[in-house]
């Protein structure tokens, strides 16, 4: 089979959202007649903001992984900060600023660009190289963030005569956290001169969503967007096929990833405090993954049962998934949110329960959603639309979704696409 240079940081055991994208495209891209040969970081060297031992049983055993070691900032400030995890979301997992945490964003923002993981590329760069001799590879693809892995696929680009596919999952320079690392007026241009390089430079770009294409195609005054292409997220089917679910008596309702103050969850909670005490006493409302204290407080405040389940291994959020009755997505109310398509939504779309989803009525979520018909998008202030929906789909609960127009956003039918990319 024709092969492709696919260089990750993030791959098993790495968890998160991040991991996915690129491991589902490497389990099927060999039935579309491609061979994935994966550059990735070496597990003792990186700094991953989750692990999940059991994605490596996702990995075919006949995939060819290859790692290197890695200088990696973010375990030092791990160290010197005694906390068990790095940062991550622009340090959403850090509820408190101090003044450790205040420095290391500005040292952050203008003496590690573009991000603090770029300790990896010099050995990547060296490792990708013998790659690309060693299986005459014409075909480079770097995913991010981190975005420093771009400039892995530049370097290469200028150094081989090979095709290199940039795939962007998040923007650059335009993420709702930038501005917390208070860049100087230099550091911000090398980064955004970093961005254009990369973005003009690439033979193809790979966006999640039309508006996060927007936010690339106008860094350039050359015409990148007939070289830029939209594959978003999606789901595998294979990951929704667990057998004895057990069944709960209560009505529950399900957030998993993550959450900080920049999610705006007014709204919602006005919205729960319109249900009378019967059905309040049923419900039970559930979030999987690291939530602030300072939003976890809010919700026990109403006086509604509130688990927190904590950060669980991918086939257990799955399994959280299929064990509710409604799930919420909340999209951060901050600049540039009409393209944030997560990962996570695809599955809570593929789990055939309703959604309650949260963000901005004109963007990329809102349109799918009305697509599908997987469930409803509210404005942050709409309380009594969703504590309609939430009364709806609590007392009859019915079938959701389309399943034609769900199926396209398969990781199967995805990949699809990418080979056809591939081949183009």
């Amino acid at each position: 089979m024709k092969k492709v240079l696919i260089i990750t940081y993030y791959w098993p055991p790495s968890g998160g959202a991040g991991v996915q994208r690129w491991l589902k495209f490497a389990k099927y891209l060999p039935e579309f007649g491609w061979q994935p040969v994966i550059l990735t970081v070496d597990t003792e060297y990186a700094s991953y903001p989750q692990r999940d031992e059991s994605l490596l049983s996702e990995v075919d055993p006949g995939c060819l992984v290859y790692t290197t070691k890695s200088f990696e900032l973010y375990n030092l400030y791990k160290l010197v900060s005694g906390k068990k995890e790095v940062p991550y979301g622009g340090f959403a997992n850090e509820s408190k600023e101090g003044l450790l945490q205040k420095t290391s964003k500005f040292l952050r923002g203008n003496f590690l660009l573009p991000d603090p993981r770029k300790g990896w590329n010099k050995y990547a760069l060296k490792k990708a190289a013998e790659l690309i001799r060693e299986f005459n590879i014409h075909t480079v693809v770097t995913t991010s963030p981190p975005h420093s892995t771009q400039l892995i696929g530049l370097k290469l680009k200028q150094k081989f005569n090979i095709r290199w596919i940039a795939d962007l999952r998040d923007p650059w320079t335009d993420i709702y956290y930038y501005d917390q690392f208070k860049h100087t007026a230099l550091a911000r241009k090398i980064d955004q001169n970093y961005e254009r390089k990369v973005v003009e430079n690439a033979d193809l770009l790979i966006m999640v969503s039309e508006d996060v294409k927007r936010i690339f195609v106008e860094k350039s005054m050359l015409p990148i967007a007939d070289k830029t292409v939209v594959i978003p997220n999606g789901f595998d089917e294979d990951d929704f096929r667990i057998n004895n679910l057990q069944a709960d008596t209560r009505k529950i309702i399900t957030y998993t990833g993550t959450i900080s103050e920049a999610y705006d969850v007014e709204g919602f909670l006005n919205a729960l405090s319109l249900i009378d005490g019967f059905m309040k006493s049923q419900i039970l409302i559930r979030f999987v993954g690291k939530v602030p204290h300072s939003v976890g407080q809010k919700f026990q405040d109403t006086g509604l049962e509130i688990e927190f389940a904590g950060y669980v291994d991918h086939a257990k959020s799955i399994e959280y998934l299929l064990r509710s009755d409604l799930l919420l997505l909340v999209i951060p109310k901050v600049k540039n949110n009409r393209g944030i398509l997560t990962g996570k939504f695809f599955e809570y779309m593929a789990s055939q329960k309703p959604i309650l989803a949260i963000g901005p009525t004109d963007g990329d979520l809102a349109k799918i959603i009305r697509e599908t018909r997987c469930g409803k998008l509210f404005d942050y202030e709409d309380s009594e639309g969703m504590f309609d929906f939430i009364q709806e789909n609590m007392t009859n609960p019915g079938t959701v979704s389309d399943p034609e127009t769900v199926a396209e956003y398969s990781r199967k039918q995805l990949t699809r696409k990418i080979a056809q990319i591939l081949e183009s």
